[in-house]
């Protein structure tokens, strides 16, 4: 598979995307990872972000996740999405929302653990308004 990986996001409601692709950008727990073929096999959490899908004509699409986990094997790359839709349908006030969320539960924390929790959450989605910002319109 060195020219492209197969990949497919699944969501618990849909199948989003099933393609053959050049690489995928992936938003890994501890940071974006490059998927192309053959890729070492690799199961990761996925925080929520934007994964990044470069087919082999060259086009670019991109697609929301909330969160999950990607599994990397011979026969491709699979996510399995908490939530999925493509970019853009998820936009700044989708995420400014889930900010909101995510400052009401760091408020009502109680308990160093629980505050931890709640402030990384906050600091994910601050980082993903600041990566929409800064993609918008450029394909990532």
């Amino acid at each position: 598979m060195a020219e492209g990986v197969k990949i497919d996001i699944v969501s618990p409601e849909y199948l989003v995307l099933s393609t053959h692709a050049r690489s995928v950008i992936v938003p890994g727990a501890e940071g974006y990872l490059t998927v192309m073929g053959d890729h070492a096999p690799l199961m990761t959490v996925l925080k929520p972000g934007f994964v990044t899908v470069t087919e082999t004509s060259g086009a670019v699409q991109r697609f929301f996740v909330a969160g999950g986990f990607a599994d990397i094997s011979n026969a491709g790359l699979t996510i399995l999405a908490e939530e999925s839709k493509p970019a853009a349908e998820f936009g700044r006030s989708d995420i400014e929302a889930k900010i909101a969320v995510a400052q009401q539960k760091l408020a009502a924390a109680e308990g160093l653990e629980a505050k931890s929790v709640a402030q990384q959450e906050l600091d994910t989605w601050k980082n993903l308004l600041l990566e929409a910002a800064g993609t918008s319109g450029t394909g990532h």
